[in-house]
């Protein structure tokens, strides 16, 4: 049986519609599950909506709506979003679902069981907007004195009866978790900024609420409803099965992965296994926390800051595939990354349709036109050739997949169009069209050559760019069986070949565009192939 896989996206927060941040996070968490499916791991991928809230009420309250009512229109929002953007999620869970609410009941009754809940009187700031508590020692100073939270939204003196969870009796068992496992919080930057933060002693933590009732009731507790956190976080439980611990939920638990915002992850990283710990459930092994996609201008793109992007009007406007590319080969993952719709253009252009696209097309008419679509035969290969799979096989096979273990997502990128690019240069080299009026034969080893090289390329890239390389191995009678890192490393030519394969007249994967601010247009110019073909 495949080793299991779990990874999921931080539980998107649906108060407004998916914005390009929400899109980056499904397709980098995406293109790492495709990658583990390449590597024949059997994958579980959840993702959903976080419902619930006292800023959910508000904002359904705000719109006149119920607030059921309001959020299954938001959270559909997001699913689409997820399908539009060919997410292969396993599961969308919802913290309204009924699933859900069983298995928070269930881990708040395992962290009560500990001894580790209480009731007690909440006096401090709370933000709305982020839902969370800050400390008086943690609070910024906005314009005219007036108090913000650390990441600049206003904060309210809240008092309340509340129930509170012992998060201090858990500071040292969490320096010990990061110091004997430092890669459970990643990039960094990320885990210096959580251990001084558990350095610097941590307070029992609120974790219910009385003054609205949108959420996960308390059990026991008449008014109480669960800290949203409480509640959000445990999604990653429910979406294998839990409370019951047989089936998805043995084979998966725990997460291989978690990869969420940069700005949330204290609650991954110090609240979660706190709560975990307290239950008696095993950790998630990492925590990842990206950074942001900017405005060109370097701004944080949202819904308070008024300039959040449509991440679907963008990949309607120039295609899932060019938007997925661009976003995981431009961005370091880890880090901040800007983007404009100039730049979507520019690299699309230059890498997917001028490099690998117009690469593809040339190769494939040379052997529609040249060999009557039939494979060409292959009658010896020369040092060229050798170099060149050698090349492609070590990026393939070892660049690649080590880059995409690591999470350097934009590194796997780098390597594939370097690959991509040798390509080029070696057709460009050996120059098949010229090599049909001189040895015929050694132009057919040299498309041969090619058409190895596409395939595994576009295996390769299958995890970013899912459709266009889908419709590519398609084209090139690549079977399913084939579309891994090991197939596709395999001898499947020569059988291919023999079995009497044709090809179909090969068109352009990727429409190239011209950039105006004003207008925009594909740019057939794209299509067209080189005069000696």
């Amino acid at each position: 049986m495949s080793d299991p896989f779990y990874i999921t996206t931080a539980i998107a927060y649906p108060n407004g519609k998916p914005h390009i941040g929400h899109a980056y996070e499904a397709i980098a968490t995406d293109a790492i599950a495709r990658f583990q499916r390449l590597m024949g791991r059997d994958v579980r991928l959840v993702t959903g909506t976080d419902e619930h809230g006292l800023k959910m009420a508000q904002t359904a309250r705000s719109a006149g709506r119920e607030t059921l009512e309001f959020a299954d229109e938001m959270s559909s929002y997001f699913k689409e979003m997820c399908e539009s953007l060919n997410v292969s999620y396993d599961c969308f869970m919802r913290t309204s679902d009924p699933r859900h609410h069983e298995a928070s009941i269930a881990l708040w009754k395992a962290m009560e069981a500990s001894g580790d809940l209480y009731l007690d009187r909440y006096e401090g700031w709370y933000s709305v907007r982020d839902e969370a508590y800050y400390g008086e020692e943690e609070l910024i100073e906005g314009e005219g004195g007036v108090k913000l939270s650390p990441q600049g939204t206003p904060v309210d003196w809240t008092v309340e009866e509340s129930w509170f969870f012992r998060l201090s009796r858990y500071q040292d068992k969490l320096l010990e978790l990061y110091s004997n496992h430092p890669d459970f919080i990643r990039p960094e930057s990320r885990k210096n900024e959580v251990l001084r933060f558990v350095e610097g002693g941590l307070k029992d933590l609120s974790v219910s609420r009385t003054s609205f009732d949108w959420g996960v009731p308390v059990p026991g507790s008449p008014g109480h409803v669960m800290y949203v956190w409480v509640d959000a976080l445990t999604t990653y439980l429910s979406g294998i099965g839990f409370p019951a611990k047989d089936g998805e939920f043995n084979r998966f638990w725990p997460a291989n992965v978690h990869i969420i915002g940069k700005d949330i992850v204290r609650f991954h990283a110090v609240y979660w296994p706190a709560f975990l710990m307290s239950a008696g459930l095993p950790l998630p092994k990492q925590v990842f926390g990206h950074g942001f996609i900017l405005a060109r201008d370097g701004a944080k793109m949202g819904k308070s800051a008024g300039n959040a992007a449509d991440p679907l009007g963008l990949a309607e406007r120039y295609g899932v595939d060019q938007f997925r590319y661009f976003l995981l080969r431009e961005v370091n993952f880890g880090q901040d990354g800007s983007w404009s719709e100039e730049a979507i253009v520019t690299r699309s252009n230059a890498e997917l349709a001028n490099s690998f696209g117009n690469l593809a097309q040339r190769t494939l008419s040379q052997i529609f036109k040249n060999c009557d679509a039939y494979l060409p035969a292959i009658h010896g290969h020369t040092k060229d050739d050798e170099a060149l799979f050698e090349l492609v096989g070590k990026t393939i096979s070892e660049t690649i997949p080590a880059a995409f273990e690591s999470l350097a997502l934009s590194q796997a990128v780098e390597a594939w169009i370097a690959a991509v690019f040798a390509c080029n240069a070696y057709i460009d080299a050996q120059a098949p069209w010229a090599l049909k009026k001189t040895d015929f034969e050694r132009m057919e080893t040299v498309l041969a050559t090619l058409y190895i090289c596409i395939a595994q390329l576009a295996v390769a890239i299958s995890p970013i760019i899912p459709a266009g390389a889908s419709k590519l191995l398609d084209n090139m009678g690549i079977l399913p069986e084939l579309r891994n890192f090991n197939g596709i490393a395999s001898h499947w030519y020569s059988p291919l070949a023999e079995s009497g394969f044709r090809l179909e007249q090969p068109q352009g994967l990727f429409p190239g565009w011209s950039f105006r601010r004003t207008k925009r247009r594909p740019d057939a110019s794209r299509f067209t192939l080189p005069p000696e073909l």
